[in-house]
């Protein structure tokens, strides 16, 4: 309860509209409670003594009762839509707020498609809970408290059959609420992996449709579809025995109810009003306890969805900006001083073991390794994508961890090696690196990037719409308009994670040439193919995660191994 207590503080203004709904239900219930008063003394004064005007009267007053519930009843749904579907918002807003500042190893612990669904389908139970829950949840137990003061009010000894029967029903109840609230967290898992296997299959269509992989596809998303749809059927099998229980109940205790009072009936102590009203009245506390009853089930679906909810907002920040942190990076020199890393802190293996680099400002620097020797983990040392395990890395002469962490991310552009352009124009996206661009510095940006060559042969030039996920381009336009992005920041240090590996050798070339007139930003440029790297003012061959050799490339085509057989393989075709 915990849990649910911290988001009803994420209520905000929409307390308002939950104090209202509460009267607005009060007021309704009370209406509602008062017309079986009503018929009663209908049946026992107006038709016993063949009164037409006091029946007229009574009849008139049930009506304004119940018009006046109505009024109410629909006043409160207003509001409680607003507070429902205003905190569903505020929940969401909370959530993503607070994945923005995940770190890459906070972002290790929740696949995507679970964090969508704790965005989604876990708020929209909470919002149900609320818009469908909220009314049952304060009618239920007003109406069942009155329900019987005015039962016993009217006859007692009928009244004692509520405290026979309402107890045993309550267990029931809680018997099956306490099985199933377990169920709709296994419900909710398996919402999760649907939902992964859907976004799998839609990110790499093109793969499967190449490869003819559809039958297995599908056959996939039957699984999961049937165990979420086996799952589901588990849980409501459980939770709608509910229904028939309090049947069951309700039943038992209206024939008792004729029972006792056509006895007392016969016997004279009882007249046939205050029966037709005290059924009433009957019925309204079974149907509360049927509030209640249903009311359990929502919050036990919702609990499940307010510990999921609870994870990503409980999720520490691994990294963070400290206390008076520095606010300036003073240039683009990087120091590696015996840096290790590991992923998780209780992985056997290091990524990275005793790192020592030393990178000037403005200069160009190469690296080489083969696949899993960590080239990327490196670089993602230097904005503080990861801190290292073991050692310090300095940006400008300072621990990257004194760094204010927006003020290092600007400092330092990366293009990753999933190239990732957004939905809009070019221009929009070009804007990422610079909101405050105008067309000369994003023409600027392109030309050193040899971007101009396919815009400026699109009608729509920096206006052309990428569609999602840019696929109206091809694979080395998009690498080339992310390196004019990363250009924009204007910044001290630009990594470029195999970024023209989509590229031809003579556009590669050129942007080589683009890029060497950027002379004050430091470039480390990660790459597979040695003409890549070959012009930088070193090469740093990494292997196995440790720095294997440092030097330029006719040192290391001289002396290192490693480079001469890279080297061998990719300009004589192995021949040598």
């Amino acid at each position: 309860m915990q849990d649910l207590k911290r988001l009803l503080k994420l209520m905000g203004p929409y307390r308002k509209d939950v104090c209202i709904g509460i009267v607005l239900i009060v007021i309704e219930s009370c209406f509602e409670l008062f017309i079986p008063v009503l018929t009663a003394d209908l049946i026992d004064v107006g038709v016993v003594n063949q009164d037409i005007p006091y029946i007229f009267h009574k009849g008139v007053q049930m009506g304004i009762c119940a018009l006046l519930a109505l009024i109410t009843g629909l006043l409160y749904a207003r509001f409680a839509a607003r507070a429902s579907y205003g905190w569903g918002a505020r929940i969401r807003e909370a959530e993503y707020t607070h994945v923005q500042n995940y770190s890459f190893s906070n972002l290790d612990h929740f696949s995507s498609s679970s964090l969508i669904t704790r965005m989604t389908t876990d708020v929209t139970v909470l919002q149900n809970a609320i818009n469908g829950g909220f009314r049952p949840m304060v009618r239920g137990p007003f109406m069942l408290i009155m329900g019987i003061g005015l039962s016993f009010w009217m006859n007692a000894k009928l009244a004692l059959i509520f405290v026979v029967c309402a107890p045993a029903l309550g267990i029931a109840l809680y018997f099956i609420t306490r099985r199933v609230g377990p169920m709709y967290t296994l419900l909710q898992k398996q919402v999760d992996q649907l939902n992964s296997v859907v976004q799998e299959c839609l990110t790499a269509i093109r793969a499967v449709k190449a490869f003819v992989r559809g039958e297995y596809e599908e056959t996939r998303f039957q699984e999961v579809n049937t165990e979420l749809s086996d799952a589901s059927r588990r849980t409501f099998h459980i939770a709608v025995l509910n229904l028939p229980v309090f049947q069951a109940a309700m039943y038992l205790v209206v024939i008792l109810m004729l029972w006792f009072g056509g006895n007392m009936i016969l016997q004279g102590t009882l007249q046939v009003g205050d029966l037709t009203g005290f059924l009433s009245y009957v019925m309204q506390v079974m149907n509360s306890l049927m509030m209640i009853a249903n009311v359990f089930l929502l919050l036990s679906r919702s609990l499940a969805s307010v510990v999921r909810i609870n994870e990503v907002l409980d999720e520490k920040v691994v990294l963070d900006s400290p206390e008076n942190a520095v606010c300036t990076v003073p240039d683009g020199r990087v120091d590696f001083e015996n840096v290790s890393f590991k992923y998780r802190s209780d992985a056997k293996e290091y990524a990275l073991s005793g790192v020592d680099l030393h990178i000037r400002e403005g200069q160009s620097v190469g690296i080489l390794g083969g696949t899993g020797s960590s080239k990327t983990t490196l670089v993602q040392l230097i904005p503080r994508l990861y801190d290292a395990t073991q050692g310090v890395v300095r940006v400008g002469g300072r621990d990257v961890r004194e760094y204010d962490l927006k003020t290092l991310r600007d400092a330092v552009a990366i293009v990753l090696q999933k190239n990732v352009l957004f939905s809009g124009t070019v221009r929009e996206n070009l804007k990422w690196g610079n909101p405050d661009a105008d067309d000369d510095m994003l023409w600027e940006a392109c030309r050193a990037a040899c971007a101009d060559e396919f815009l400026e042969r699109m009608p729509d030039g920096l206006d052309t719409d990428l569609g999602q996920g840019a696929t109206n381009i091809s694979g080395g336009q998009k690498q080339r308009l992310c390196i004019a992005r990363a250009l924009l920041k204007h910044p001290k240090i630009l990594i470029l994670d195999d970024s023209t590996s989509a590229v031809d050798t003579t556009t590669e070339g050129k942007i080589r040439s683009g890029l060497s007139s950027w002379a004050d930003v430091t470039k480390i440029v990660i790459a597979q193919r040695v003409t890549s790297v070959m012009n930088t003012d070193q090469i740093v061959i990494l292997d196995d995660g440790k720095v294997h050799a440092i030097g330029t490339h006719q040192e290391l085509l001289a002396h290192d191994p490693i480079y001469q057989e890279i080297y061998h393989t990719q300009m004589k075709g192995g021949e040598e």
